[in-house]
């Protein structure tokens, strides 16, 4: 099993606390790696996209703990995805590093009302570079926090979206209207890039962590036409179409 940087994260943030996290529901048994209950493990399941694209994620400190997160599903489809706990005054070493490596072009994905002035509609990438898409990972008041604070962004441009749908999230109540999952905004930032395919892919298995999350949750069966099934009949119509190529 592909062990990637939200894993990795998580170890070390367990690591270095002095005191258990009681999420909701921590007295359940729980895959470490997907986070679902184990009897609703997904991990077996996980795509792997083909991509151009690279994920950063600034993870707000104990949100890397909260089985409810979705970042982790970025780091599942795009296997070039970095995750850091975010700090204000010690900013981690090795995501300055990334930052400044110039085989990336680095976008901040934040709602464009926060920064007008460095809002761009698309994604325009120089000769030889690959985009790296930043989300900030947190709850919305901690994401605006992380926003602010974080000096080292403000020479990035924003890419922001205006999601047309509701959020399909549901795991957690979400403090702005029309708030999305980082997943789901994620997947709406793939698609502007291009990779239609990709925001698909990621859409349909943010589909699958959410329902088995809500069926462990409420103790409930999974349905018969589950979001997995789509998930598999998704990938299995794609290869299918490479195969006649």
């Amino acid at each position: 099993m592909r062990i990637h940087a939200i894993h990795t994260l998580y170890e070390e943030r367990l690591a270095r606390s002095t005191r258990p996290f009681l999420a909701r529901g921590c007295k359940v048994q729980r895959c470490r790696q997907c986070m679902l209950r184990t009897h609703l493990c997904i991990c077996k399941h996980r795509p792997l996209a083909t991509s151009n694209a690279a994920f950063l994620l600034v993870m707000f400190d104990d949100e890397i703990l909260k089985p409810s997160n979705t970042g982790r599903l970025i780091a599942d489809v795009f296997e070039d995805t970095f995750a850091y706990i975010w700090s204000r005054t010690e900013p981690n070493v090795e995501m300055l590093a990334l930052l400044d490596d110039p085989q990336w072009q680095p976008y901040v994905v934040f709602p464009a009302e926060y920064a007008p002035e460095r809002e761009v509609t698309a994604v325009t990438l120089e000769a030889g570079k690959r985009p790296l898409f930043i989300m900030l990972d947190g709850s919305w008041a901690e994401a605006k926090k992380m926003f602010r604070k974080s000096p080292y962004l403000d020479r990035f441009p924003l890419l922001s979206i205006n999601p047309d749908k509701p959020s399909r999230y549901k795991m957690r109540e979400a403090s702005k209207e029309n708030q999305l999952g980082t997943a789901e905004v994620a997947a709406r930032i793939i698609d502007l890039f291009g990779e239609h395919y990709n925001a698909e892919l990621l859409d349909l298995w943010f589909d699958v962590f959410r329902e088995n999350y809500i069926a462990g949750k409420m103790n409930r069966t999974l349905p018969e036409q589950s979001s997995l099934s789509l998930l598999e009949k998704f990938m299995s119509t794609d290869e299918n179409t490479q195969s006649k190529i």
